[in-house]
């Protein structure tokens, strides 16, 4: 499936970005990296890997050109010569300039299927702890650049790729919109009505899968110590799903906690009501980024994050930090919300550097980027 907002002449210049999929955040990252060529002379062709077509998936690309490859994850193991063919035809429709290729089955390839200069956007940790995938990297380390979506994650790969200079491994934030979000967004009674809260409790929020990654043990435990300092009536609400989900009720009534703590499970499109919490919690020991921060933020609500990983660098202009799995920290941190509640208007100054605007700019001032 192709779309094409207007047909360009044979001198135009394109860039192709190849993702793996638009499902989770993904969708929104395309949108991202289509929203660095706004105002110059290139066009953006997005190429999905898996998925079926959607209108909604292009509307949401914020592309000149979005095509559907339709592979399944399992069609897409191994040496993938399928989408390896695809994409080399791909890349002969258009002149292309470069290739922004998101994940390494992508960068993959896009490597091995054009002979474009390719920029890899890495959205995890240890993407490239298996050796082959550091073999193959170097061996086309003469046209691949790399970026990490924060400081750790960028400092993640360098150790990986210790031969490889500064320059070619860098950070580009993950960025928000943040009209469009704050539009999107209903008001705090909405969002209370939505989940089921009551419209008079204090409410600390999370949004994560329950797994160990994200730590909502630690999460619960601080909530229980800070919970006799808290206004009468207040909850713990956590919205997303996952294995962990029995073992934290657990802890929760192992606490005494458990008619405080709401598990809301899988909420579509979530960030919607976040103005449901009066401060937003995230205890992830093993964060790439943190968008959740930004998405809080721009509701205005305060946020607590763990000392650590890319949440680090997202809560450092605009909220307060804790060391990781340290309960009583958290608990004193809940406490003093209440206790020293702060104006929060620096959020809107912390949200900025993660605008599509000051990203954009951050871009085109990196050694990689096309002059």
């Amino acid at each position: 499936m192709t779309t094409s907002e207007q047909e360009s002449g044979p001198e135009q210049r394109w860039i192709l970005q190849f993702c793996h999929g638009y499902d989770g955040p993904f969708l929104d990252c395309a949108r991202q990296y289509a929203a660095l060529f706004v105002g110059t002379p290139y066009k953006v062709c997005t190429v999905y890997l898996t998925g079926a077509p959607s209108e909604e998936v292009v509307r949401g690309s914020a592309s000149d050109e979005v095509l559907f490859l339709g592979y399944s994850s399992r069609d897409v193991r191994g040496l993938k010569l399928r989408a390896i063919r695809d994409i080399r035809r791909i890349a002969g429709i258009r002149n292309f300039a470069l290739c922004i290729a998101h994940r390494f089955k992508p960068v993959y390839v896009a490597l091995l299927g054009t002979d474009l200069p390719v920029i890899g956007v890495h959205h995890a940790f240890g993407d490239y702890q298996r050796r082959p995938r550091r073999l193959f990297a170097n061996f086309y380390r003469k046209r691949l650049a790399l970026l990490g979506v924060s400081n750790a994650v960028r400092d993640d790969i360098r150790a990986y790729l210790p031969s490889w200079p500064s320059e070619r491994i860098e950070t580009l934030y993950n960025r928000i919109d943040i009209e469009a979000v704050q539009a999107e967004q209903v008001s705090r009674e909405a969002a209370r009505e939505y989940l089921g809260l009551p419209q008079d409790a204090w409410v600390v929020g999370n949004v994560g899968r329950l797994h160990p990654d994200k730590d909502q043990a630690t999460l619960i435990r601080g909530f229980a110590l800070a919970l006799p300092h808290l206004p009468t009536g207040s909850l713990l609400a956590i919205m997303g799903s996952g294995r962990l989900e029995a073992a934290l009720k657990a802890l929760a009534a192992e606490l005494g906690v458990g008619e405080q703590v709401r598990f809301l499970g899988q909420i579509a499109n979530g960030r919607r009501y976040f103005k449901a919490f009066d401060v937003f919690a995230l205890t992830s020991d093993h964060e790439p980024f943190g968008m959740v921060l930004l998405e809080a933020m721009a509701a205005g609500v305060p946020v607590i994050c763990t000392d650590c990983g890319g949440g680090r660098e997202v809560a450092e202009g605009g909220g307060v930090l804790f060391p990781l799995y340290d309960s009583q920290s958290l608990a004193e941190i809940l406490i003093k919300t209440i206790t020293e509640p702060k104006d929060c208007s620096f959020l809107s100054d912390g949200l900025l550097r993660f605008s599509d605007e000051r990203v954009r700019a951050a871009f085109w001032e990196l050694p990689m980027a096309m002059r």
